[in-house]
C-alpha cells in the first residue's frame, strides 16, 4: 500500500496562525504580570467590582490567552482542534464585545455612542469572530466578506473617529514616534494631519471593498488596509510605551498588538483572491 502524502500547509496559512499565536503569547505573558488594559472596565460593565473578582478573572484570561497562543499551532497537526480553537476564539471575543452596549466604553462629552474612546481596544474583538468562523468553515463561500467586516469597522469607527481633536490628540505621541509618519507634523498641524490619516483608512476601505467585486481594485486597497496595520505594529518598537522595563507589553501595548489579528484577516483575503479563479470575460461577438 502507498502511504498517503499529506498535503503542505499554504505559507499564507502559517503566517496566519504566526499572527494569532504571536498576539495571544504576548497577551498571555503580560497579563500573568498584571497588566490588564480594560479589563477592569469590562468588569464593571458585568458588575463584577470587587477587588477579589480581578485577580481570579486576571488569570483566567492569561490561561486563556495561553491556549489561544498553542492551539493555533496544534491544528496544523491536529485538524480535529480547529473548531475547538474557533469556540475559545469566540469566548475571548464575546464578553469584551457585549460590554459595548453599555456607557462605560463611549465618550461622554463627545455625545457618547459612536463616539468611542476605551472601546477602541474593544472593537479589535471583533476580527477574533471573524477568525473563528475561518477555522469553523474555512471553505465557506463568504469568507472573503467575514474576514472584511472587522477590517471594515474599525477602519470606519477608529478612522472617523480621526476627525474629532480628542483622536487627534490621542494619537499625537505614536505619530510623532514613528519615522514613518512622523513628517506629517512637518507639513500640517496635529488635527490636519489626523484627519487625513482619517480620509487614507475610510479611502483604503473602500478599494478594498469595491476589489471584493472587481479584482483589479483588489490588490491596491488590500496593500493600502494592510499597510495600516502594518504601521500600528511598528509602533510597538518605536513609541517608548508600547513595553516595560521588562520587555512585556503595556497597557498602550496590548492595544497595539491586537493588530495582528487584522493582518490574519487580511492575509486570509489575500488567499482568497489568490485561490479564486478569475470570472471569464464575456466574449463581444
Amino acid at each position: 500500500m502507498k502511504k498517503k502524502v499529506e498535503k503542505p500547509v499554504p505559507l499564507l496559512s502559517i503566517a496566519v496562525i504566526a499572527c494569532i499565536s504571536l498576539s495571544f503569547a504576548l497577551l498571555a505573558l503580560s497579563s500573568f504580570a498584571g497588566v490588564d488594559a480594560g479589563l477592569v472596565k469590562i468588569l464593571g460593565f458585568y458588575q463584577l467590582t470587587k477587588e477579589a473578582d480581578l485577580p481570579l478573572i486576571r488569570q483566567l484570561s492569561s490561561i486563556l490567552f495561553s491556549l489561544l497562543a498553542l492551539l493555533p499551532w496544534l491544528t496544523l497537526h491536529f485538524v480535529s482542534l480547529k473548531k475547538p480553537l474557533a469556540l475559545l476564539l469566540v469566548l475571548c471575543a464575546v464578553p469584551p464585545l457585549v460590554s459595548l452596549t453599555g456607557s462605560i466604553h463611549w465618550i461622554e462629552s463627545l455625545g457618547g455612542f459612536p463616539a468611542i474612546g476605551s472601546g477602541q481596544g474593544i472593537i479589535k474583538y471583533a476580527a477574533l469572530l471573524a477568525l473563528a468562523w475561518h477555522f469553523w468553515r474555512p471553505d465557506n463561500k463568504v469568507q472573503h466578506w467575514v474576514q472584511y467586516a472587522p477590517v471594515a469597522l474599525v477602519l470606519v469607527w477608529i478612522g472617523g473617529m480621526k476627525f474629532t481633536q480628542i483622536e487627534a490628540e490621542g494619537i499625537a505621541d505614536l505619530v510623532q514616534s514613528s519615522p514613518l509618519m512622523s513628517w506629517l507634523y512637518l507639513w500640517f498641524d496635529q488635527q490636519t494631519t489626523s484627519n487625513l490619516i482619517g480620509i487614507y483608512d475610510l479611502l483604503a476601505l473602500l478599494l478594498l471593498g469595491a476589489g471584493l467585486y472587481y479584482r483589479w481594485l483588489f490588490l491596491p486597497g488590500w496593500l493600502m488596509c494592510l499597510a495600516v496595520f502594518l504601521t500600528t505594529q511598528t509602533f510597538l518598537f518605536s513609541f517608548p510605551g508600547a513595553f516595560s522595563a521588562h520587555g512585556l507589553l503595556t497597557a498602550s501595548g496590548q492595544f497595539l498588538i491586537k493588530d495582528l489579528w487584522f493582518i490574519a484577516s487580511m492575509l486570509l483575503l489575500l488567499q482568497w483572491y489568490l485561490t479564486t479563479k478569475q470570472p471569464q470575460q464575456i466574449k463581444q461577438s
